[in-house]
């Protein structure tokens, strides 16, 4: 079987072992597509197969860890003297340039293989403190497992980690966080801890951290965190005065890889439908507290505006008794069409109709809108009416408030509300009723972000994400505001669990 890879591959170093890139195919996806796609041979339907799913900090080591899957599933031993290599350069980016490249996915097909095998590998990690990043991993993943040629199942999500680490850094642990509060619940006995960079020693400082960091895993019957010890020496030329060391960092890897191929045979294959449904939660709560946020600015802005209808009232009371006519201004808001910053998202989801953006940031990839995750039901769960989708448009432009001034004369005012008036309502309570309309409006906002909340508390792994920690407070602020205390201590706990 070597022959034959050796045929179907490129040498791309001499010496030993001498290296070879597989000469796979990189398909040309549609730009919607948030992913990239390499295969080696095709897929068999017949034969079992396995997908797993790498997640790491740039320069732990995954490029060599995707490298020796493939190694060990085609048998190759050190003294075969070959390896075997199917990540192209892109995957040997810098750190500045790994932070904007999309999922990879690899498809190992080999005949001779009993099993055909999925990798996913994400983009390295350096600073996740931008919320950008971790919605970029949500999008990218939902695009995958909804995709019709994507991925509905998994069987392991790999994490990452050096060996030789006491403590997890700031951007791993945001990383992990957001990953597996991207997956559902039923996914935690996948999780597993792969330590590169080993000497083959027990890890118990890499271990301690991860237990300290709270990360969520599979554990053995001791209920210790399951793990597998990596060496990446594998590819390094042959060198005599370290023929030992070379020779031990070979079986620890193969060792590793031994084992989590058996984890893989063992462990019970996840459908990744509940997942999608945690990830269409995220993507709801996240275009939500965008529109929130938007719609407290409009309530503010129309609250000043009937505020200073009401001062011209008062200030012109004779007038208003006597019915004579009178000017005064006021500061109006409008919403007008801008184009986006292309630093936070490339396109946008919004209503014509109420004039809103219904999915922003975060709207990639649909074409067809009827599919974008605030849809239920072909409507918008976002936008004040709940339009329709064919009411919506996506471009790379989003509505803003603005404000200008407007002189207004007491007859245009009358004129605009005397079909509203009841005759037992002064001008005045009319007034406060719009007024009282956009804090109804208002307040369902708040409500279905909190149950968005409430409902990734149950489906989801984890829900201590960036993007919730960066929302948490203006949720139990808002909540406050309406006298929900009971849904505010809920989320306030929330908090307090994540640290």
């Amino acid at each position: 079987m070597l022959t034959e890879l050796i045929k179907k591959s490129t040498k791309i170093k001499d010496g030993n072992p001498a290296q070879y890139l597989l000469q796979a195919t990189a398909h040309k996806l549609d730009k919607s597509k948030s992913y990239r796609k390499i295969t080696f041979g095709e897929r068999d339907p017949e034969k079992s197969h396995k997908a797993v799913l790498l997640v790491g900090e740039t320069g732990t080591g995954k490029t060599t860890l995707i490298n020796t899957m493939i190694n060990y599933m085609c048998g190759v031993k050190r003294e075969d003297k070959i390896w075997f290599e199917i990540t192209d350069d892109q995957s040997k980016e810098t750190s500045a340039q790994s932070q904007t490249s999309d999922i990879t996915v690899y498809g190992v097909y080999i005949k001779e293989i009993l099993i055909d095998l999925t990798i996913i590998d994400t983009p390295g990690y350096e600073d996740t403190r931008d919320i950008r990043s971790h919605q970029k991993i949500a999008n990218n993943l939902l695009n995958l497992f909804r995709s019709d040629d994507g991925l509905s199942e998994i069987n392991a999500v790999c994490l990452v980690v050096n060996a030789s680490q006491t403590r997890l850094s700031e951007s791993q642990q945001n990383a992990f966080d957001a990953v597996q509060s991207l997956f559902s619940r039923d996914i935690a006995e996948n999780f597993v801890l792969f330590f590169t960079h080993s000497s083959g020693s027990y890890p118990k400082n890499a271990l301690t951290a991860i237990v300290e960091a709270k990360v969520t895993c599979a554990v053995d019957e001791k209920k210790q965190p399951i793990y597998f010890l990596f060496n990446n020496c594998q590819s390094m030329p042959y060198d005599e005065d370290c023929d030992l060391i070379l020779e031990q960092a070979w079986t620890l890897s193969y060792n590793g890889m031994e084992g989590f191929f058996k984890f893989l045979e063992n462990i019970t294959t996840k459908d990744l439908k509940k997942t999608q449904d945690v990830l269409q939660k995220w993507k709801q709560l996240e275009a939500n507290i965008s529109n929130l946020q938007s719609r407290v600015e409009s309530v503010e802005l129309k609250r000043n505006e009937l505020k200073q209808t009401q001062d011209a009232l008062e200030k012109h009371k004779k007038d208003v008794e006597d019915n004579n006519n009178f000017e005064y201004t006021v500061d109006v808001s409008y919403r007008e069409k801008v184009h986006i910053n292309t630093d936070v998202a490339k396109k946008a989801t919004c209503c014509s109709v109420c004039q809103e953006n219904c999915h922003y940031p975060g709207c990639w990839w649909v074409n067809d809108l009827s599919w974008c995750s605030v849809m239920k039901n072909n409507h918008c769960t976002v936008c004040r009416y709940k339009c329709h989708y064919s009411k919506h448009v996506k471009e790379d432009k989003i509505y803003t408030t603005k404000t200008r001034t407007e002189t207004r004369t007491y007859e245009d005012l009358k004129k605009k509300h005397q079909d509203k008036i009841d005759f037992e309502l002064s001008l005045k309570g009319t007034l406060k009723k719009e007024l009282q309309e956009l804090e109804k409006e208002k307040r369902k906002l708040i409500i279905d972000a909190f149950h968005y909340v409430e409902t990734l508390e149950l489906i989801a792994l984890k829900t201590n994400s960036l993007f919730l920690h960066q929302h948490i407070d203006f949720l139990i602020e808002k909540l406050k505001e309406i006298n929900e205390l009971e849904k505010a201590g809920y989320l306030v706990n929330i908090k307090k669990r994540a640290g």
